[in-house]
């Protein structure tokens, strides 16, 4: 079978075309004679070509080439048999509907005509910086498509978009609208990984064979969903491991509807296609208009998953989340909710302030209940003002109490919904979505506001502007409750409706960046019900992210390690809250529950009420602990050394500095049974010549059994060996070179 995909290997000793880029700097080129693009950056190569049929086809995806690595002419494939024709085999980056092709296609079209057949052909390119924008046109219809690629310097990361336009007089009809396929050449043996959840249960890591027959990763819900994570990864089972071997992944920067499908084809290469669900889909283009796709992007890394992980969480850091590659450290916060529920008031929220203060909280949040009628979730939704009641004086004393104890102050809200039993719904019940005269669903007795809509976006960034003004706030806990139900838009035209998909999620990024425009120093957390609304396109104007509503630390633990495959813990927000935890009537001692979320951006939302003077004396050590590592746990390099998912007893995680002189090791026990000793834990990533000195996280002594000191190798090849007895058992330690 023929190999259309050049391997790492293909094209050595070759003629040199190419100048070898530092991995410090990324390199786009075209080469005009073999009409070959390749993008280079840190250390992986994507190549792409326009072959003989003006078509872009695939070329290699992987390990970074060398200079004399010839990569092209490229030709398109023939037809295998009457059945396959060359359209389908062929790997395009960009495939469309039309021309013979039966593989997952990356654009559908019907136009005015009639017609539904788009054939794609190279017009032109231009090349800037660290990106290449690539035209091609039908070859006779009035559609023009314009392909953006760039190549992250520092990783590697790939990402691309697609723009395409209605250059015709008559309108057109959008029917699929991916932002790209990524093409990985034909072995036996690649394996999916993917994560799927639900409410209170997120982050489940999944993985299987990668067969004929698609696996389809989705969201219909008009937003990411807890069901799939807009994620993907693909190793090789025979030579990949955690910390080894070839791994490919990608992530859409999409916070609405949206769908991945990976496939094997009719030759056995992998097509990964994603961008916007075509369910339900249907964006119109009058003449002269454009759609815009969200970026996919993709990366690769031959140092396992573990490393693929790391690799992913930087560029996250440098390239996605605000503060323009050095995102602020997580402040160690308090949220009131499971203190209060709605039941919100003054003297209530000032005396849990005062509590927080003594264990070194740095940022106190006031959740649901402090505005119009919220007494329950029945009401008040919409009605963004302060409930006089519940603060007679407004907000001002609660805050200026709460900024007096040195913590800054955050609010609870839901910008995007709606309760019927609220002034705004009376006033206004056409602005949430819906199809007249059919049912409204609701969902936590509350519907869903039609942002797309000008009037209801302005009015919304209106509101949330007032609020900030009025108000010394420096964080918003912007929360959202349930999916969509009716997708409806009755001011628009019946074929124009379905636009509400698109125009939806880019109004909720307008009013996200208005606001941080506006108020440069607010800080805000993407929350749905937990890990509803976790994505690249989100975390581009978020500071971090509630990963799940389920707080129970031994639950978190598998949660955390599947959503650390994903996405940094530089956003992830980890609670201690009490015990018995309400979602498994569980009980797990304070310092267990703090070590499991010492792992991310550590909060605290148990009731301080019930707390006596132990609970705080051991809270306030673990807080000042936190503090002394968090810029590791956060922003260096994360090792999971021993998984929660492989049924063991045990799992830990370790944290390494960027310059390797600190690293933190968290270690778990489920269970002791049998008495027998556990393996000693080896580290990772320390550098071998150093020397590191051991103590135990939040005080105590480190295990007689191990040197005070030892160099980075003894660490890592001889390991440390954690005795810990009984259930849910917990321990951690802090290395520092000297």
């Amino acid at each position: 079978m023929r190999s259309f995909l050049l391997r790492a290997a293909a094209g050595a000793a070759l003629i040199a075309l190419w100048s070898i880029a530092d991995p410090a700097l990324a390199s786009v080129r075209y080469d005009a004679q073999t009409r070959v693009f390749r993008l280079d950056g840190g250390r992986v190569t994507y190549a792409f070509a326009i072959n003989d049929a003006e078509q872009l086809q695939a070329v290699y995806f992987g390990g970074q080439l060398g200079d004399g690595d010839r990569l092209g002419p490229i030709k398109a494939l023939p037809g295998h048999a009457s059945f396959d024709l060359s359209a389908s085999v062929t790997p395009q980056e960009f495939p469309a509907q039309g021309g013979g092709i039966f593989s997952e296609v990356a654009l559908k079209v019907a136009y005015a005509d009639g017609n539904r057949d788009t054939v794609l052909r190279y017009v032109s390119h231009k090349i800037e910086g660290d990106g290449v924008a690539v035209v091609m046109k039908d070859i006779s219809a009035p559609l023009q498509v314009t392909l953006r690629y760039s190549i992250d310097p520092g990783t590697g990361v790939v990402g691309r978009s697609a723009l395409i336009e209605n250059l015709g007089t008559t309108p057109l009809r959008i029917d699929q609208a991916a932002s790209a396929s990524y093409t990985l050449a034909p072995e036996d043996d690649y394996r999916l990984r993917h994560l799927s959840g639900r409410w209170a249960g997120e982050w489940t890591l999944q993985q299987r064979p990668v067969s004929e027959g698609a696996s389809v990763l989705e969201s219909r819900r008009g937003s990411t969903g807890q069901q799939n994570a807009p994620w993907f990864a693909i190793d090789r089972t025979s030579v990949s491991t955690e910390e080894s071997g070839p791994v490919w992944f990608g992530a859409l920067a999409w916070s609405g509807s949206w769908r991945i499908s990976i496939d094997k084809d009719q030759l056995g290469a992998v097509r990964v296609v994603g961008g916007y669900n075509p369910y339900d889909f249907a964006y119109r283009l009058a003449p002269g208009e454009r759609l815009d796709t969200p970026v996919f992007y993709a990366g690769y890394s031959d140092a396992g998953m573990g490393g693929a992980s790391r690799l992913f969480h930087r560029f996250q850091r440098e390239r996605i989340l605000p503060g323009q590659g050095k995102p602020r450290l997580r402040p160690v916060l308090y949220n009131s909710w499971e203190a209060t529920e709605f039941a919100v008031d003054e003297a209530g929220q000032m005396a849990l302030a005062e509590k927080a203060a003594r264990i070194g909280v740095e940022r106190f949040v006031m959740d649901d209940g402090w505005f119009g009628a919220r007494n329950s979730d029945k009401a008040g939704l919409g009605d963004w003002t302060v409930n006089p009641a519940k603060f007679p004086n407004g907000l001002k004393p609660l805050i200026d109490k709460v900024h007096g104890l040195g913590m800054e102050f955050g609010l609870w809200v839901e910008p995007e919904m709606v309760n019927p039993d609220s002034d705004l719904y009376r006033a206004h019940p056409d602005w949430a979505i819906q199809f007249p005269g059919r049912p409204l669903t609701q969902a936590r007795n509350q519907l869903v506001l039609n942002l797309a809509r000008r009037d209801v976006r302005d009015h919304l960034f209106q509101m949330l502007d007032e609020l900030v003004t009025r108000n010394d706030i420096q964080f918003l806990k912007w929360d959202y409750n349930r999916n969509w139900s009716e997708p409806g838009w009755a001011q628009l035209a019946p074929e124009d409706q379905p636009k509400l998909y698109v125009e939806y999620v880019r109004n909720l990024y307008w009013i996200l960046a208005e606001l941080r425009r506006k108020h440069p120093k607010l800080e805000i957390e993407s929350c749905s019900g937990g890990g509803g609304r976790v994505d690249l396109g989100i975390m581009a104007f978020t500071d971090q992210v509630w990963p799940s509503d389920n707080t129970d630390p031994y639950d978190r633990l598998s949660m955390q390690d599947g959503f650390s495959h994903a996405y940094a813990p530089a956003v992830m927000m980890a609670w201690v809250t009490d015990s018995p935890n309400w979602v498994n009537k569980r009980e797990t001692s304070l310092d267990y529950r703090f070590l499991s979320s010492m792992q991310g951006g550590l909060g605290i939302g148990a009731n301080l009420n019930h707390w006596k003077d132990a609970d705080f004396a051991t809270a306030k050590r673990m807080v000042e602990a936190y503090k002394q590592v968090r810029r590791t746990v956060q922003q260096g390099d994360l090792y999971r050394l021993i998984s929660p998912w492989d049924g063991g007893r045990r799992s830990a995680t370790l944290s390494v500095s960027a310059d390797r002189r600190q690293a933190v090791l968290f270690a778990f026990l489920h269970s002791g049974t049998k008495a027998l000793p556990d393996p000693a834990i080896r580290l990772r990533g320390l550098d071998p010549a150093k020397r590191y000195r051991i103590s135990r996280l939040g005080g105590g002594a480190a295990p007689d059994s191990v040197p005070a000191e030892a160099s980075g190798a003894y660490w890592m090849n001889n390991g440390l060996a954690v005795a810990m007895r009984g259930d849910f058992q917990a321990a951690g330690f802090v290395f520092e070179a000297k």
